[in-house]
């Protein structure tokens, strides 16, 4: 019983934590605009380097990151906890960014908070993921589509360095959801319209 009750604990604080949009706080920190009102409108890490530049943009993507990573490390302190506990609070942390209940349950695409989540469940799952997204952007310079490429591979290196069907089968489900989240990137993609990285 003491188990379960840490491990609802668990699923729910990572959800809360998602819920922290790191965008936003890092813009009202530096006194930058809304990115709910600026730019692309996402409160995501991309938006914050078109509204405020690199620096505010990487310290929303490191926030967005360590939402992801910090429950599965508090999960792996725990010991004893069962694959889908993992799996749980991946997608809670997630969907804590996609849809944070501090924010109007208006969140960003999820692209680094399921990083952290990847990280999190294995460094090499994470690693594999962040490789591909960096190979990705050297070669097209295009962040979405990059992300899209990492993301769709992120199942089979799950499969791979953690073969649980619980994992596997929300790992699936996140990759679905980014692109549900992406579906505006894909259409401009299509359409030769995608912004592409600077520098």
């Amino acid at each position: 019983m003491a188990g379960m009750i840490s491990w609802l604990v668990l699923i729910v604080g990572a959800y809360l934590l998602g819920s922290i949009s790191s965008a936003i706080l890092v813009c009202r920190a530096m006194g930058l605009p809304d990115p709910r009102g600026q730019g692309s409108g996402n409160p995501g890490a991309t938006n914050v380097l078109r509204i405020g530049g690199r620096f505010p943009a990487a310290l929303a993507l490191l926030g967005d990151s360590l939402k992801g990573l910090l429950p599965l490390l508090a999960a792996h302190a725990l010991g004893g906890v069962p694959a889908w506990v993992f799996a749980a609070t991946g997608l809670a942390a997630f969907l804590g960014h996609l849809y944070p209940l501090f924010f109007g349950f208006q969140g960003g695409k999820g692209v680094a908070t399921a990083l952290g989540v990847q990280f999190g469940w294995a460094w090499q799952i994470g690693l594999g993921v962040a490789l591909i997204w960096l190979a990705m952007a050297l070669v097209v310079r295009i962040s979405s589509l990059s992300a899209l490429v990492s993301m769709a591979l992120a199942p089979l290196l799950v499969w791979w360095f953690w073969p649980d069907p619980w994992l596997l089968g929300t790992q699936v489900l996140i990759t679905l959801i980014l692109f549900w989240r992406h579906r505006s990137n894909i259409h401009n993609l299509v359409i030769g319209k995608e912004g592409r990285i600077k520098g």
